[in-house]
């Protein structure tokens, strides 16, 4: 169909810090004595939704200490890593091409918001959308409730949310919008291919119908 708004993601679909990420985490893992995550393909088999899960899954106890902390910390890590983390390719002209079309373009991302509005203000890009909606706080494990949120407060009759995780396609569901998955994220291309909405290796390979 021809869209008419386009609800992007941040980490993974229009950000490409992947080895961000698993830098992050490692550090981490490291203080701590546990196993680091040594491959993306090992990255690949441990990440997911809810994020609690995923560091559960990598060796983090929480009857020893708190999620709360841990999140906190991994934020000082990622912000630390994320200065040299540039756009994922074809994002800048792919914005070009939507604001030029007169297509809304918004962000709904897990990252809180200021750090997100930070962020899309060092890429260069904060001035491509109408509305730019992350968490309140570094804790949350998914954006269900803000994507919910979102989709009753705008029309979305027209809108495709663009992403990169499972966790993506059940945000859109949520919305009660269409989905496009990229596989050069957070997680492979088989992961994705599950959700049975289209998948692309770029955003360059979208079809706006435009």
């Amino acid at each position: 169909m021809k869209y008419g708004t386009v609800v992007w993601d941040f980490n993974g679909t229009l950000l490409d810090d992947v080895e961000v990420g698993i830098r992050s985490v490692n550090k981490l893992l490291s203080d701590r004595g546990l196993p680091v995550i040594e491959s993306r393909d090992r990255y690949f088999d441990v990440f997911g939704f809810p994020i609690r899960e995923y560091y559960e899954r990598l060796g983090f106890d929480f009857q020893s200490e708190s999620y709360d902390e841990l999140a906190v910390q991994w934020v000082e890590q990622y912000n630390h890593n994320v200065m040299s983390a540039p756009l994922c390719h074809g994002v800048r002209e792919t914005l070009d091409m939507l604001r030029d079309a007169d297509m809304r373009q918004y962000v709904l991302s897990m990252t809180e918001s200021s750090m997100l509005r930070m962020q899309l203000r060092q890429l260069g890009v904060e001035g491509y959308f109408s509305d730019v909606v992350g968490l309140e706080d570094y804790l949350a494990e998914s954006k269900l409730a803000i994507a919910s949120a979102f989709a009753r407060r705008e029309d979305l009759s027209d809108a495709v949310l663009i992403g990169d995780t499972v966790h993506d396609f059940e945000a859109s569901v949520a919305m009660g919008t269409d989905c496009i998955l990229v596989a050069s994220g957070h997680q492979r291309r088989e992961q994705l291919e599950r959700c049975g909405c289209p998948v692309v290796g770029t955003v360059l390979e979208i079809d706006w119908g435009i």
